[in-house]
Formats: structure tokens, C-alpha cells, sequence
């Protein structure tokens, strides 16, 4: 079989689903004419340059969004620093870059390659908080206590510098005895008690939203593997860890402390949530398949306890349950919550992360609305009006929603066009599959080896959501993304 042309189908993909592979000259250019802005003109913005500020993020990543820092405080509390990018800074409101970032709303993370949202001279560049440059950030400062609340918090403009640049796998394999420590460590003082601090702390928030029915769960994703040529080679688990839990863990926190400074200032804002599971009742078919009782109602708390005890009564099964629930529970949506008193806003607040206040704020190199939410936070430092209205946000919230779900089906549908590459030689072989979606549009599966998804075209009657089934390829279509299999 030929080479694929991975990257054509992507490029393919996003323009069907509205979203715009590539950037305007007037957007290149503007990005290019960019320059670091002068911190000096300001003396609204603190020097914290000295504090020992670093990264972990994924070995390849080059648009860094967030650094942080933590301190053990005299009464057994910490002080927890998050930096985010100052996107902001070097990205104008109505401008031609801005205008790219509103249509897509997200950079597309495909088996092809990253569609990015901003113009890699910002992303990659002057708005990437590299090792050793100095950047300008808005930081997010919290008090954790012991038992992982945060009862207060502030928001200001700081210069700050990236001291150390950490990766997941390698952080993570030393936390969990597995490895030496980071190079890093030799050369940064105090860096090696800040990660053990960051450890610890991270625990501490973890334990407070478990205790309140945050989701202990534990999928995986699929990760395209090349070989020296660059032809694609396999699609392998891109498993979670220590690390990337740690990370996820302080941004919950830092995400939630924005939220909750914007309704301080009485300014609106964009939230994240996560509604009740509408297909509960098969979430407690599934926890009775496994001899336990769920409530006839929504309940987290339950939900959690369960996942738990799977976790330690069946390791090796964890991931395949983990996703059968997280497909069951559904995607968050964007919302605007107006400037109200806190507790009023319209959402629910996040099921899966049990937070009320939430929103997105540690990733505007990524994500739009960490974009929008960052001017509104630059804003309300400044003591100026909000720069966006609640109508505004309204309309920006649902169009987010929407480019969000777009982004996912082009990374879903480039990869089926991988997956179908490499399985174009097998076809006839059963193997068994996990049930990932089942509605009027199909019936989907989930194999490991390759990692990736198909459809059953023959046989799905009476499967759903969570079943173990084996399956066998029928055809394969990898210019059309399509992957059918019949129940063997």
C-alpha cells in the first residue's frame, strides 16, 4: 500500500468541519512583526524572576503555557504560584491573529500533526515560556491548606523566567522510584525539593475533590509512532501518570481560583461544565455487571467509590472501564456566567471534576477561552470594565463548544485514516474490542493493538456502551477514515 498522505486528510478534515488549517499572511505577518513587550513601562508588574519557576509538560512540547512555584508556609499551609503566558500581550483583540484563534478556538492535535491556534512565532516562541527567557505572566496566587482546600487567592502581572524545563516521563519515573532524578536537579537549587513539594500538594487538592466525588479515572490515548523516514508505524497507549496528574491537579485549582477572582470583581466569565450523565442508568448496569450498587440517581461521590475498587480488583481492566464511563458521562460545554454574586451563575458546575467554579485559564497559547478568560482577569487587575459583555461571551462560549467538538471529530477521523493504514494487510482477524459509543449514528469498538476505533456494521444489535466484544476486521478505507468490523 502506498504512503499515506496523513496530512492532506487532516487538512481535508478541518476545512469540512469549519475549521481553518492555516493561517492568512496578514496573521503571519502579524505574528512576525511581533515584539516582546517592555515589562519596565509598568510598574504594576512584580519581579519574581528569582523565584525557582518551572515547566512539566509532554518531552516534544514547545508552547508552554504555565510554570509554577510552591512554598511550605509556617502554619502547615503552602503557597502555591501558577504563571500563565501573557498571550494577551502579544495578541490584539480584532487583530488578523485573534481573528484565527476566535474561528478555531483550539490548536488540532492530529496523527498528522499540531494545527496550532496562534502562529508558531508566538506559540512556540515569544508566547512559550522557554527555559531561560525572561516572559511576561499573569499569576495566579493561591493558599492550599493541608486538607486541599484554597480559601484565598489573588491574580496579578508578573515577569517571570522558566528556570527548568521537566518532562512528564521523567518526572514521573523518578517520583515513582523507576529512574535517577532530572539532569536538571544537579543544576537548579531547591528544584528537587520543589517538584517533592509540588508532589505533595498536588495529593492534597486530589484528595479534597475525591472526598467530594471528583472521578478517579484512568484512560489512556493513542499515540502515533514513526519511524526514521516519518511513515507512520504503529498507534500505541499514551498512558497517564504521576506527573501529568500532578500537573492536571494544580490546574483544576488554578482554574477555580480564576473563576472565583472574576466573581469577586463582579465580572463575567466563561465556565467549563460538565451537566448530570444523561445515560446514568447504563453507568449502574455496568457497576452491577461488577457486583455493585449504584444509586438510582446522578451521584459522584458513589460513582467515584466505585471506580476505586475496580482500580485495585482489576488493575489490567481499569482503562477499558475508565473509558466506557468517561464516553457515558459525555463532553463539558462552555458557558457564560454572568457578573453575579457567586453561587448564582446558570451551570451545574463539573461532574467529573466536582468543582462548581471553573474556568479555563492556564492554557491561552491552546485554547481561546483561556485567551478571552486572561483578558478578562488583565482587566479586572487593572480596575478597567470588562472588555467582553455577557452577550459577547454568550456567543463566543457556544461557538467554542462547537470548534471544540469539530477539533475532536478531525483528530478522531485522521486518526481512523492512520489506523486504517496500518490494518489494510489484516483483514479477516478477530480481535477483542471494547463498546464505545452506541446510538442511531452506529456502533463503535475500541481495539489496543493498534490502538483505535471502528465500526460494527454487522452484528451490534443489542451492544452497547461498556460491553467486551470480539470483532472481525471486514474492510478498511484509509482515504475515507472508515474502519468496519462485524461481531465474530
Amino acid at each position: 500500500m502506498n504512503p499515506i498522505n496523513l496530512h492532506q486528510i487532516a487538512i481535508d478534515a478541518m476545512r469540512t468541519r469549519g475549521l481553518l488549517p492555516a493561517f492568512t499572511p496578514q496573521a503571519l505577518q502579524e505574528a512576525e512583526a511581533a515584539r516582546p513587550a517592555s515589562p519596565e513601562r509598568s510598574g504594576a508588574i512584580a519581579d519574581l524572576r528569582h523565584l525557582a519557576w518551572f515547566s512539566i509538560d509532554n518531552d516534544d512540547t514547545l508552547d508552554l503555557d504555565q510554570l509554577s512555584v510552591a512554598e511550605a508556609l509556617p502554619d502547615g499551609a503552602m503557597r502555591l504560584r501558577v504563571a500563565v503566558a501573557d498571550v494577551d500581550a502579544l495578541v490584539r483583540p480584532g487583530g488578523a491573529v485573534d481573528g484565527h484563534a476566535a474561528a478555531n478556538t483550539t490548536s488540532v492535535y492530529t496523527a498528522a500533526g499540531v494545527f496550532p491556534m496562534l502562529p508558531e512565532a508566538l506559540s512556540t516562541g515569544l508566547t512559550s515560556l522557554h527555559e531561560g527567557r525572561h516572559r511576561l505572566a499573569v499569576v495566579v496566587d493561591m493558599r492550599v491548606e493541608a486538607n486541599g482546600t484554597v480559601p484565598a487567592s489573588s491574580v496579578y502581572r508578573a515577569l517571570v523566567v522558566n528556570h527548568a524545563k521537566l518532562t512528564y516521563h521523567g518526572v514521573s519515573a523518578w517520583l515513582d522510584g523507576q529512574a535517577p532524578a532530572p539532569a536538571q536537579f544537579a543544576s537548579v537549587p531547591g528544584l528537587e525539593a520543589q517538584v517533592r513539594l509540588h508532589d505533595t500538594l498536588a495529593g492534597q487538592l486530589r484528595q479534597w475533590r475525591q472526598a467530594r466525588g471528583a472521578l478517579n479515572v484512568g484512560t489512556v490515548s493513542a499515540r502515533p509512532v514513526f519511524d526514521a523516514g516519518g511513515q507512520l508505524t504503529d498507534l500505541r497507549p499514551d498512558q497517564k501518570n504521576r506527573a501529568k496528574d500532578l500537573i492536571a491537579d494544580i490546574m483544576i485549582a488554578t482554574n477555580g481560583a480564576t473563576a472565583r477572582f472574576l466573581v469577586d470583581k463582579g465580572f463575567p466569565s466563561l465556565r467549563r461544565f460538565l451537566q448530570a450523565p444523561r445515560r446514568w442508568d447504563r453507568i449502574a448496569l455496568l457497576a452491577a455487571s461488577h457486583g455493585a450498587q449504584l444509586p438510582a440517581q446522578p451521584d459522584a461521590l458513589a460513582l467515584d467509590g466505585f471506580l476505586k475498587a475496580r482500580r485495585l480488583a482489576d488493575p489490567a481492566g481499569f482503562a477499558d472501564l475508565s473509558l466506557a464511563v468517561v464516553k457515558l458521562l459525555g463532553s463539558g460545554e462552555y458557558a457564560a456566567a454572568p457578573a453575579v454574586a457567586a453561587g448564582t451563575a446558570p451551570q451545574s458546575g463539573h461532574f467529573g471534576l466536582a468543582v462548581n467554579d471553573y474556568a479555563h485559564s492556564t492554557a491561552p497559547n491552546r485554547r481561546f477561552p483561556d485567551l478571552v478568560t486572561q483578558r478578562l482577569l488583565k482587566a479586572a487587575v487593572a480596575g478597567e470594565p470588562p472588555p467582553y459583555s455577557a452577550e459577547q461571551l454568550t456567543a463566543i462560549a457556544r461557538h467554542c463548544t462547537l470548534q471544540e467538538d469539530n477539533a475532536s471529530k478531525v483528530e478522531r477521523q485522521v486518526l481512523k485514516a492512520a489506523g486504517a493504514y496500518l490494518l489494510h494487510g489484516r483483514i479477516g482477524e478477530v480481535f477483542d474490542a471494547l463498546v464505545t459509543g452506541a446510538a442511531a449514528k452506529g456502533t463503535f469498538v475500541r481495539i489496543s493493538r493498534p490502538m483505535l476505533e471502528g465500526r460494527v456494521v454487522r452484528g451490534f444489535e443489542g451492544l452497547d456502551v461498556g460491553d467486551a466484544v470480539r470483532v472481525r476486521l471486514l474492510a478498511v478505507d484509509a482515504g475515507k477514515s472508515f474502519i468496519d468490523f462485524e461481531r465474530a
